[in-house]
This record gives structure tokens, C-alpha cells and sequence, in this order.
């Protein structure tokens, strides 16, 4: 694709002498965001923590154009791959403020000063919590922190792994209203891992489909949209239909 913002192939990963990805292939353009969906254990994380470096993988990982696939997670971080973990991963002792700078060590204070109110522009919860010690949020407040710290780095590619997770079905809505606001407004580029489909079908206009580490099935953006779609996506996690295999482009 000519605006091909990532491209992944072949990526492998083993834990151990097991392998949880197997070959996987996918393709996104800049501006877009697409979703990893799948049943906990389909090897989604491990995926996105590949792309990010922090796995150690085989296969090519090429974004903007150049390949990757040796650089370390501090140089994809640098190049604009940032990862946004599972279980949010704010440090609880440090003030909403300080987890804020710590996204943003690499950039001049200007950018930072910016940065830092677009995100609590966009997070108005946070921006009353300034002080408070980021232990004290709520998950979903501590789900947002944690997207406004790796939106501090600049992004031009978030990795975002399970931003659902643990969150009641209203705070879920609320971090997606934000993400698809995000998105809107700063053409944010980003691939997220669910194993909710409705929350992934509110944001992403591409989906892979995984089960035991391979990619079983892809949904465009209507199919994502559709009852259809979600019915094909059931059947994919459950291996109903291996059929979906020929439907998955890169």
C-alpha cells in the first residue's frame, strides 16, 4: 500500500521451545486503526510486543518504510512504536503529573508543556488528579493515564493491548469515545488487541482475527460493523470455520 504505514512478515514467536505466533502477516496505513482480536492465549500480546521489540521474534517488521525488524524497543520507541501495556502498568507511587513525563523523556520541554494539554484536554478526569498518586485512580482513570502517557512520546504508531480489560462495560465506552475522539483530531495511527469485539468494532476499520498464534480471519470495516461479521469472528475463535484463512490479507 503507497501510505503503508507498518508491514509484518512472517512474525514468529517462541516462548521457550514452544511457539506462540506462527508466520503471522498484516498490513496498516497511517491514520488507520486496526484491532487483533481473539480468545485470551491466541497470542494477540505477544504479537504486539513483538512489533514493539520487546519480544524476541523472527520474521520483518518494516515501518514508515524501513525495516526494524533488529532495532531494539528504546530505537522503535524512539522511531515512534509505542506500546501501551496490558494491565495499564502506571507507576502507582508517582503523581498522575510525573507517569505524564515519564512518556515524554525524550522530547524538549515546549512539546512536553503541549503535549501534556492535549492529553488532559482529552482526559479531563486526569487533569483534576494532577497531584494525586496514580495508585489512587480508578481503573478507568488509570486506563487513560496510561493512553496519555504514550501519547506524550508523539506516537506515530500506539500499541495498544487490551484497553478494555478489567473495565466495567460504561468505562470501556468512555476510553473508546476518547480513543476514536484521539483519532478524529490527530489522525492517530494505532493497533489494538482485544478480545472484545464491540470495542474494537467502535474504533477499528480493519481486524485480524487470531487462534493459537495464527491469524484465522479478517473483517473490513463493514464486516466489523455487520452481525454477520461478529458471527464470523465467533466462529474463527472457536475454529468453526477454517475457511477464513483465504480471506486474510497483509
Amino acid at each position: 500500500m503507497s501510505d503503508s504505514l507498518l508491514q509484518v512478515e512472517g512474525l514468529s514467536v517462541r516462548y521457550g521451545a514452544g511457539p506462540v505466533v506462527h508466520g503471522v502477516s498484516l498490513g496498516m496505513a497511517a491514520g488507520t486503526v486496526a484491532a487483533l482480536l481473539g480468545a485470551n492465549g491466541a497470542g494477540k500480546s505477544s504479537t504486539l510486543r513483538a512489533i514493539a521489540g520487546l519480544e524476541p521474534s523472527q520474521g520483518r517488521v518494516v515501518f514508515e518504510g524501513q525495516d526494524v525488524s533488529r532495532l531494539s524497543t528504546a530505537a522503535r520507541f524512539k522511531a515512534g512504536i509505542v506500546y501501551v501495556p496490558e494491565g495499564r502498568a502506571i507507576v502507582a507511587d508517582l503523581s498522575v503529573s510525573e507517569n505524564l513525563t515519564l512518556g515524554s523523556y525524550f522530547v524538549d520541554a515546549g512539546t512536553r508543556a503541549s503535549r501534556r494539554r492535549m492529553v488532559l484536554d482529552f482526559f479531563p478526569e486526569i487533569a483534576n488528579r494532577l497531584n494525586a498518586p496514580a495508585g489512587l485512580l480508578s481503573g478507568g482513570e488509570q486506563q487513560m493515564l496510561a493512553i496519555g502517557r504514550g501519547l506524550m512520546s508523539g506516537p506515530r504508531l500506539l500499541l495498544l493491548d487490551e484497553p478494555s480489560l478489567g473495565l466495567a462495560p460504561l468505562l470501556v465506552a468512555r476510553v473508546y469515545e476518547r480513543l476514536a475522539l484521539i483519532q478524529q483530531q490527530q489522525k492517530l495511527s494505532a493497533l489494538l488487541v482485544e478480545q472484545s469485539f464491540h470495542a474494537a468494532a467502535k474504533l477499528a476499520t480493519q481486524a485480524w482475527v487470531m487462534r493459537h498464534g495464527h491469524i484465522v480471519g479478517w473483517l473490513d470495516a463493514l464486516a466489523l460493523r455487520s452481525r454477520e461479521g461478529r458471527q464470523q469472528a465467533i466462529d474463527a475463535y472457536l475454529g468453526a470455520r477454517q475457511d477464513t484463512n483465504t480471506a486474510v490479507p497483509a
